[in-house]
């Protein structure tokens, strides 16, 4: 974990229109905890697009997995990503990895089988597993706690022929201490187009 980040980012959170007129009215969010999430369990945030929160919170909606979405809406917000399981770095990667070799020794140990992604991406329960197991490994061991985790995922068809330029590759932050997110804010018109 680092605190070497920029002090603040902008994060975009794909939701219901209700939803986000309750957030911008100073509700709190509300952290997932499913066991198929990517980054773990806590408020996902799509850093730097919010046209591509959009575009989830629409793709929700028309596939009838996760939350229910009537109208897909998004709202900013400032995060501070205090101290973050920065997957994008070969520190965070060590970490995740060292955290996934005991993860399938508690496993073995007890005789279960590891959980799987799933081959379209979409669920990826093993991920969730082992970023979870991490936050127990370092509770157990009286460490600081992550805050948030951060990590780059590449979806989508390629930009164009021949490239490994993808249309939906995007940053994605998840904030487990709510703390971190310093406000809320409606976002203009012109960035969702």
């Amino acid at each position: 974990m680092h605190t070497l980040s920029s002090s603040f980012v902008l994060g975009y959170h794909g939701c219901d229109a209700k939803v986000a007129e309750r957030l911008l009215a100073g509700d709190d969010f509300q952290l997932s905890q499913n066991d198929y999430d990517w980054l773990g369990h806590g408020v996902y945030f799509w850093e730097a697009n919010p046209k591509r929160g959009l575009e989830f919170a629409g793709e929700l909606k028309n596939s009838g997995r996760g939350p229910d979405i009537t109208t897909p809406a998004v709202v900013g917000a400032v995060i501070d990503f205090g101290q973050c399981l920065d997957l994008t770095t070969s520190a965070g990667t060590q970490q995740a990895a060292s955290a996934y070799n005991t993860y399938k020794e508690i496993c073995e140990k007890a005789g279960t089988s590891l959980p799987q992604n799933s081959t379209d991406s979409l669920r990826r329960n093993l991920d969730c597993a082992v970023i979870q197991a991490l936050h127990e490994i370092l509770e157990k061991e009286d460490l600081a706690p992550v805050d948030s985790v951060k990590g780059i995922f590449v979806e989508g068809d390629p930009a164009y022929p021949g490239s490994d330029i993808y249309k939906q590759t995007h940053i994605q932050v998840c904030v487990r201490n709510l703390d971190c997110i310093k406000g809320v804010f409606r976002v203009p018109k012109q960035y969702l187009e």
